[in-house]
């Protein structure tokens, strides 16, 4: 008998290990869940998971106390790590592991900060930028938010750009008790518009507007977490395709589709804290670029066409009229043709 069915003529699927009665249910399923080999997988048994909350609920990593899996969950326990979910061949090798895994916490004030680039250019940086906003409140509650820091830093952690910003319209909130900042820091701040052209020159990188909205060119990789939120806040628009949000990243956020928060993601993924005290956005810039780092090196299998399926156009991996011919493939075969419903950032690599 095939890998295709069990010894009670079940067909399994080949990612997440359903069993369903008939192969037609299976191909509605391949249809449906979108596995690729670009999902976290364990290390130990190949099994695909939707993220990597899902993945540490599998393994029982992180405190999970009810494990999916036993057998993986005693092998992690002994030679995984429990940041990047990684296993290692030793537990000698795991403690060398965790000292280049684990990472520290930057504080604003150790972060290079390189000299102004020349007028009307965008300056250095490289490819990819994270922006960071800290906002305070307006309104007669205080709940509105607007933006009263920025902050843009490149790959090595540099910061290209930092300002306070002079909200258009009166604070009533400043919050001061997680933002640090007090009416004086706003008085001599740049206007919403300065820092808006500032960023834009940054990420536009001397590359015309209207045509990073169809060709990247030398446009930048805009890295951020709430990066809808924080664009908005500075009166900002930028292509959806050259963002990489750590908010909405699917393997990143929870088993409920909602969204895990920054410090939650750095905490369990990166191994410190931030958000302690009055808060610098540097340090969410950062926490967002490491994050975005540590999924793009993730060494998932890069086909040719990987780059250029659009997950909106993926569903046609697996047409109606293809069922007949589908239903007579192994599971293994029905997995490489199927396609994500997301851009994997691994794919960046290839791009450069």
């Amino acid at each position: 008998m095939d890998s295709s069915s069990d010894a009670h003529g079940r067909h399994r699927c080949a990612a997440c290990f359903r069993q369903f009665n008939k192969m037609e249910h299976l191909v509605e399923h391949m249809r449906a869940a979108r596995h690729s080999p670009h999902e976290p997988r364990c290390a130990l048994c190949r099994k695909h998971c939707r993220s990597f909350e899902a993945l540490r609920d599998h393994l029982g990593a992180g405190g999970s106390s009810l494990p999916k899996a036993v057998n993986c969950a005693a092998e992690f326990a002994a030679r995984g790590c429990t940041l990047c979910l990684a296993v290692q061949p030793s537990a000698a090798a795991l403690g060398a592991h965790r000292s280049t895994c684990q990472l520290s916490r930057t504080p604003p004030l150790m972060a290079r900060q390189p000299p102004p680039p020349p007028q009307g250019g965008g300056g250095g940086g490289g490819r990819v930028l994270a922006l960071g906003c800290k906002m305070v409140g307006a309104g007669s509650d205080g709940s509105l938010d607007v933006c009263a820091r920025v902050c843009v830093v490149d790959e090595r952690e540099s910061i290209l750009f930092e300002t306070f910003v002079k909200p258009l319209i009166p604070v009533t909130h400043y919050r001061y008790e997680t933002t640090g900042i007090r009416p004086e820091h706003l008085r001599d701040g740049m206007t919403v518009k300065q820092a808006q052209r500032r960023v834009q020159e940054l990420l536009l990188n001397g590359e015309q507007p209207w045509k990073v909205r169809t060709s990247r060119g030398r446009a930048r990789v805009l890295v951020g977490h709430g990066l809808d939120h924080d664009l908005d806040a500075l009166g900002m628009d930028y292509p959806a395709y050259l963002k990489r949000d750590t908010a909405t990243y699917p393997p990143l956020m929870k088993t409920s589709k909602l969204s895990n928060s920054l410090r939650f993601l750095t905490q369990t993924y990166l191994g410190y804290d931030i958000q302690t005290g009055h808060q610098h956005p540097y340090e969410d810039c950062v926490a967002a670029m490491r994050l975005y780092r540590r999924m793009r090196a993730l060494p998932h299998p890069k086909n040719a066409g990987d780059a250029d399926v659009s997950p909106a156009s993926a569903d046609q991996a697996f047409p109606a009229w293809r069922q007949r011919e589908f239903e007579r493939m192994t599971p293994e075969e029905l997995l490489r043709l199927s396609t994500p419903d997301y851009y994997c950032w691994c794919l960046d690599s290839i791009d450069g």
